[in-house]
């Protein structure tokens, strides 16, 4: 659960992070060289929070996966997502993490990443208090 030593890593340019019970306080040191992440099947429900923060720590960052969490809303996850649940997602995604080229386990398509310029910010999902 603890990342502490990755920060004497910061050439490391892939990292798997899979399994590993991380919650929406997992925080990443600055690896400006990383380009590929897997955080899939952890406990990460805050989508933004964590976008935020890769945007910030890893800004070489082309390959990411999320699944297998509740903030990645596919249906081996959640029976009552939908496929329109995932692209929803994955617009929200490619907004705030623009350089990306491949999202779980899909390649990012130009059509893509022309919407998410245009309406990813909107895809955001909130819940009601």
């Amino acid at each position: 659960r603890s990342l502490e030593g990755l920060k004497t890593f910061s050439y490391l340019e892939e990292l798997i992070l899979d399994n590993n019970l991380l919650g929406n306080d997992l925080l990443l040191p600055r690896l400006p060289h990383l380009h590929t992440l897997t955080l899939n099947k952890n406990q990460i429900t805050e989508l933004e929070s964590l976008l935020d923060h890769l945007a910030e720590v890893v800004p070489s960052l082309q390959y990411l996966s999320l699944l297998g969490n509740i903030a990645c809303p596919n249906e081996l996850v959640c029976k009552e997502k939908d496929e329109d649940d995932y692209q929803r997602y994955r617009y929200f995604v490619l907004h705030k993490l623009t350089n990306l080229k491949f999202l779980d386990t899909r390649k990012v398509t130009r059509r893509e990443r022309e919407e998410a310029l245009i309406r990813g910010a909107f895809m955001k999902v909130v819940k009601p208090k």
